[in-house]
């Protein structure tokens, strides 16, 4: 019998986190914590009720009631750490956005100054019909910012790419970042404050999930050194950004676009 693949597995953990999330809605006017909620659900459902056991029995019950409880305080802390709202949101996020995790967390470290400049495309430039060939996919190109001025190709973990396109507008550097979307998230997002929920044209006549950082917020994400041989991780300070998947499968990162209404624009002229 072979063994069963990864990303089946992975697929369960999400069906099972995304109905998980869903089926804990907090009620008006309830005042229980989260963890209270948890803990008395699991223990309704777990623990049934004994009928007249004997003194061998009753010491069985005792201590499989002191296991279930256990585990539900485990799961209920759990729960509080990751799907309490609107940290809960962050699990979505990274669902919903393939290579990207967000975490929110308000007491986080604050990130650099605003206004910090948009870094632009590596020193060695590619042209973007060779970084599709390499990435394993086509660059998309919004019509509103026309022919990048730069394409540059980051190589990461796993053998994946990433295609930078950059265009100089007014003085400052409007940044692309486009890769195959994946659940193993290869770049963070820690964030001080929720980002925004934006519906984005997806250039087909429908629409897609966005979400709008307006904020600065921290970003790392993994990189292969020059070597080849190992990867690390890299940060900074990453300014307003508005993040989305296009043609199902390429995740796309707008950086350097300061208006929300500008940045849907870009993104809805992206094919």
């Amino acid at each position: 019998m072979s063994e069963p693949e990864p990303q089946d597995g992975r697929a369960r953990l999400r069906a099972e986190l995304l109905a998980l999330g869903r089926g804990l809605e907090v009620p008006e006017g309830d005042e229980l914590t989260m963890a209270e909620r948890v803990l008395a659900r699991i223990v309704a459902e777990g623990v049934p009720a004994p009928a007249a056991p004997d003194r061998r029995e009753r010491a069985r019950v005792w201590v499989r009631r002191r296991v279930r409880l256990l585990a539900a305080a485990l799961s209920g802390l759990l729960v509080v750490l990751v799907l309490t709202p609107p940290v809960r949101a962050a699990v979505m996020d990274w669902f919903d956005f393939g290579g990207v995790e967000v975490r929110y967390d308000p007491s986080g470290p604050a990130a650099g100054r605003a206004g910090a400049p948009v870094p632009g495309c590596a020193a060695e430039p590619v042209a973007p019909a060779r970084a599709g060939e390499l990435a394993g996919f086509r660059p998309l190109v919004p019509e509103e910012l026309g022919a990048p001025d730069a394409v540059s190709l980051t190589r990461l973990p796993e053998g994946r790419s990433m295609i930078t396109l950059c265009w100089r507008e007014d003085g400052r550097t409007v940044r692309l970042d486009e890769f195959a979307s994946a659940l193993d998230p290869y770049f963070t997002k820690q964030v001080r404050e929720q980002p925004e929920w934006l519906k984005v044209a997806d250039g087909r006549g429908g629409e897609v999930d966005g979400l709008w950082f307006a904020r600065p917020h921290l970003l790392s994400f993994g990189m292969i050194t020059e070597d080849g041989m190992r990867w690390k991780r890299s940060q900074r300070t990453a300014g307003p950004t508005l993040l989305w998947v296009g043609d199902g499968r390429v995740t796309l990162r707008l950086e350097g676009v300061s208006s929300p209404d500008r940045a849907r624009e870009i993104a809805g002229s992206t094919h």
